[in-house]
């Protein structure tokens, strides 16, 4: 028996033993499988990554080839909304710009000019540009696109017309009807390049309410229907009036006052009951210059592509910073206030404001493709009262859903399937205080978390479309006045920054706080940045601090400070590799690192553009505006020549008839007088205490007339090289504010618009009025920048009030004329505008008032000025 106890006791112990190597080989085996696991995923996330990259390249490679083929990308009509544009053919490395060294140094003074000397010239003669000024040596006087320079901030359906008659006009137009057809789009299954194979297709027909549902698995339809809203709108103006064939007269009226021009004595009769022809040239955006980060918030992302996408006035910019070349979308008709890209990287979401029309201008998102800039849906129209003020893709489930926050009273948020036809899942009250950003959960389903004043909100939708909303808890902590951004982290934790400068972990799931760093900036943390890598970007708007955080957040010890001049930082993106894009609150863009400090990529103004200015004989221009800036720009490499604090609001420019000098009117009287080379300042001086309206100098540069808000024009006569001046006198007759002036040929004499709608005639060098204005029928114009005159009768719309027209030009070979109005439209016209029923084009872009438009001396591009929207838009004329 003891043997037998013996022996069982020694097996059980063997048993045991045999037990725990079990037990420790799979322990072994599961740990391995764990890991194994573990490096499974992350090989697959950057398989997944290098597979997106390669489908957006892939793209990206095929708008190319079909660009230089000459072929647009888009063949038709309702849903294409952008414009590509870019150097001709495949951008080539002689072709791109040298962006500055990250080494170079980026301090800026007062003023500032780029060193000619350091830019690799530009080889290509559709480009050649002699003579530039943005040049101190003579080396760069022939280069053609001087790089983007640091700037110096410290130191903005066709209407129905009647039976067409035949008209003569400048630019041999014989017909409307041949210029209002639109090309038939060529089918799009003739193209071998029309889809990708793949198991899905974007539906570009995303406004059609027989549209399916459509999978976000495929690329995208490279081919798709043009929109109207993006192409040119004929439009003509009914208003009343009145011909006199006895004296050649024409009698119009803008709200029921008359004014009576005259024809000149050669000019034949006409009818106005005829309607003049459209020109047969159309405009085409070549280029946005501005950035909307004053107040906007999460407005910058970086594309597989290398494009930066960001938005200003109400175009969506597609700029390729390494390239030089930009794209746009412009489906919005007012301002664009959020952007959003979908988990695919190809499609994007943008919200806009409510605009001047009840119908087309509605707040509204809408969807589209990055690559065809095809409108895909367009959600949310009726819905909204002010604005979009977030909007979020779903990220867990691909981007199926799109969430979007109203900026009316209730703040309503709303979960949309933007992919089934407009179709709204959900809808609630967000919260009664200001909300300022939303986002999608990236790794839980229908989790979304909003943020704004006062609060943290973490939302649940629920398998019966209900929102359910819980609050984040900041317990005995101190409650921040703004919960301004949010992040994610790896783990998913919430991230979020408030106004306190401290940054917040929210544990994943809870609405608890797990981890408070305090006082990391002084002032609010305007955004977050989590990389690819597991670290975290902080940025300060009001101390321009970069701070870099592990995982964990702890801080590393790297940091960079962007300059004061350039403004407090808005947002942050992650570009290639260490590089970081940085939009700011004075509307600029910076690229650089942490190490290597930043440079510009995007430079504009802050406040409303009002001086707009083109060189007389240089493809260069000069803008300024209510922010103090007064800047140089160079039109064929869209890039700052300069910019200079002028310490004064400006609110016109002109160049001297020699390019010599620059001449701008102040909002307190003043007019100063630059050198547009080394940037000084020439001459001062001051005529009244009202807002110079503006400045022209004579065809001669002997004299230079200044139109005042007091209702003055002072005239003065230059010494010739534009640095002294002498004041011969005032022109006293109008009852009202000067709005626009115009010389003579022959620089003797002077005409004038008022805000009452008055056209009179003056002798220069008298300053006395010319009462009898048919004495001066015959004379020639140097420029038609009053809008009220015989030649310029057609711009006017029906029903016009005297100014919805706040600025005409003409092109210097006379065919053409252009008109900026309180609408946001440039418009086109045949010149002379003498018909006061013509055809117009009207272009979209600009979502305040167009402050002004002036022509290229070459005629080859138009610029628009807008006055909120603190933008400047370039047109190509084709």
């Amino acid at each position: 028996m003891m043997r037998l106890e013996a022996s069982d006791t020694q097996h059980r112990y063997h048993n045991l033993l045999d037990d725990d190597h079990a037990n420790e080989m799979l322990e072994s085996e599961g740990a391995g499988l764990a890991t194994r696991v573990a490096e499974l995923e992350v090989r697959c996330s950057r398989q997944a990554e290098e597979l997106l990259c390669l489908r957006s390249t892939l793209a990206d490679a095929l708008r190319r080839l079909n660009a230089l083929e000459g072929r647009a990308p888009t063949t038709s009509g309702a849903q294409r909304n952008g414009t590509y544009t870019g150097n001709t053919g495949t951008p080539t490395r002689e072709l791109r710009i040298r962006q500055p060294s990250y080494r170079e140094s980026v301090k800026r003074t007062s003023s500032y000019g780029s060193s000619a000397s350091s830019l690799s010239q530009r080889r290509g003669p559709q480009h050649q540009s002699t003579g530039s000024l943005q040049s101190d040596s003579p080396a760069s006087s022939s280069s053609l696109s001087p790089a983007p320079s640091p700037s110096p901030r410290a130191t903005p359906a066709p209407h129905t017309t009647h039976t067409v008659q035949p008209y003569r006009s400048r630019n041999n137009s014989t017909s409307a009807s041949s210029r209002q057809d639109v090309a038939s789009p060529a089918p799009a299954a003739n193209s071998l390049t029309k889809r990708w194979n793949s198991t899905g297709d974007f539906n570009t027909q995303g406004l059609l309410p027989s549209t399916r549902f459509t999978t976000t698995k495929s690329l995208l339809n490279l081919y798709s229907k043009q929109s109207t809203q993006n192409g040119p709108i004929l439009k003509h103006g009914t208003h009343t009036c009145q011909y006199n064939e006895e004296d050649g007269s024409m009698r119009m009226f803008l709200r029921g006052r008359p004014v009576v021009l005259y024809a000149p004595s050669d000019h034949d009769n006409l009818d106005p009951g005829k309607v003049a022809p459209p020109p047969q040239n159309k405009l085409k955006l070549e280029w946005v210059y501005g950035y909307r980060g004053k107040d906007c918030r999460s407005n910058l992302y970086l594309l597989p592509t290398g494009e930066i996408v960001y938005f200003v006035a109400a175009v969506v910019v597609l700029f390729n910073v390494e390239e030089q070349c930009q794209r746009h979308y412009t489906g919005h008709t007012d301002d664009v206030k959020c952007i959003a890209v979908h988990p695919n990287k190809l499609v994007i979401a943008s919200g806009q404001c409510a605009g001047h029309d009840r119908l087309d201008a509605r707040p509204h998102v809408r969807v589209w493709n990055s690559v065809s800039l095809a409108t895909l849906a367009v959600i949310g129209a009726g819905h909204m009262e002010r604005a979009v003020a977030c909007v979020t893709f779903s990220r867990a489930d691909g981007g199926a859903l799109l969430a979007c926050v109203d900026d009316g009273p209730d703040h309503t948020i709303s979960v949309w399937e933007w992919q089934r036809d407009k179709h709204c899942l959900a809808e609630t009250k967000c919260s009664v205080d200001t909300v300022v950003a939303a986002e999608f959960h990236p790794l839980e389903r229908n989790q979304i978390v909003t943020c704004g004043k006062s609060h943290i909100a973490f939302w649940t939708l629920d398998s019966s479309n209900v929102l359910y909303k819980r609050m984040g808890v900041f317990e005995t902590r101190d409650k921040p006045k703004y919960v301004t951004c949010l992040g994610f982290n790896h783990n998913g934790d919430v991230i979020s920054g408030d106004s306190n400068g401290n940054i917040i972990v929210w544990g994943r799931g809870t609405n608890t706080i797990q981890k408070l760093v305090r006082g990391v900036h002084e002032g609010a943390v305007f955004s977050l940045c989590s990389l690819k890598e597991g670290g975290v970007v902080t940025a300060g708007g009001k101390d321009g601090r970069l701070v870099l955080f592990d995982a964990e957040l702890n801080a590393t010890g790297m940091e960079n400070v962007i300059e004061g001049h350039y403004g407090g930082v808005r947002v942050v993106a992650e570009g290639k590799g260490r590089q970081l894009f940085v939009g700011t609150t004075r509307n600029c863009i910076l690229h650089g690192d942490l190490e290597l400090g930043f440079v510009p990529a995007v430079l504009g103004h802050v406040d409303e553009v009002w001086g707009l200015a083109a060189h007389p004989s240089l493809p260069q221009f000069v803008s300024a505006g209510w922010d103090r800036l007064l800047q140089l720009w160079d039109g064929l490499s869209h890039s700052t020549v300069w910019s200079k604090d002028i310490e004064e609001r400006a609110h016109c420019a002109a160049w001297s008839g020699d390019g010599s000098v620059i001449a701008v009117g102040c909002a307190n009287g003043r007019w100063l007088v630059y050198d547009p080379h080394s940037r000084d300042l020439m001459a001062a001086h001051q005529d009244g205490t009202e807002p110079i309206q503006t400045i022209q100098y004579s065809p001669d540069n002997q004299f230079v007339a200044i139109g005042s808000r007091d209702n003055f024009i002072y005239v003065y006569q230059s010494d010739g090289n534009g640095t002294k001046y002498s004041r011969i006198g005032k022109c006293l007759g109008h009852s009202s504010y000067i709005t626009h002036l115009d010389w003579s040929d022959d620089s003797q004499y002077l005409r004038s618009n008022s805000g009452d709608y008055e056209l009179l005639f003056w002798n220069a060098t008298t300053c006395r009025q010319v009462t009898s204005p048919t004495s001066l029928r015959d004379a020639a114009w140097a420029t038609n920048n009053c809008p009220i005159t015989f030649t310029t009768v057609g711009i006017w719309p029906e029903n016009a009030d005297g100014t919805d027209i706040n600025s005409c030009t003409r092109s210097h070979d006379e065919r053409l004329a252009a008109t900026g109005d309180d609408f946001g439209k440039v418009k086109l016209f045949a010149y002379p505008v003498t018909q006061p029923k013509s055809l117009c084009q009207a272009y979209g872009g600009h979502s305040s008032h167009v402050t002004c438009v002036r022509f290229l001396p070459d005629d080859t591009r138009l610029l628009s000025a807008g006055g909120n929207d603190a933008a400047l838009l370039q047109w190509l004329v084709d």
